[in-house]
């Protein structure tokens, strides 16, 4: 019986690609459940500060209207608006 060469090496192959590609997927399962629990960690910190900055402002806005000063209640809309502006905010929340 002779051995076909051709066929064992096109087997080897497929084993070793197979090998090859079940380290990669568990590599990169693994980085996928890193990075989403990094995720989720940034998330709940995100919602934290947005609770305390949407907080801040209707209290100083509150503030402001009770003490009727428009001119400084202009000037805060003025560098909050400016602000979300410039870090691009206001276009992703218009769209």
């Amino acid at each position: 019986m002779e051995i076909n060469w051709v066929v064992v090496g096109w087997i080897i192959d497929m084993i070793l690609n197979g090998v090859v590609w079940l380290i990669i997927a568990v590599l990169g399962l693994s980085l996928i459940d890193v990075t989403d629990k990094w995720i989720r960690k940034s998330l709940k910190l995100m919602e934290k500060v947005d609770l305390w900055i949407r907080d801040f402002i209707e209290f100083s806005i509150e503030w402001i209207l009770k003490k009727n000063l428009k001119i400084l209640s202009s000037i805060l809309l003025l560098i909050i608006f400016g602000t979300l502006s410039q870090l691009g905010i206001i276009p992703k929340i218009i769209s």
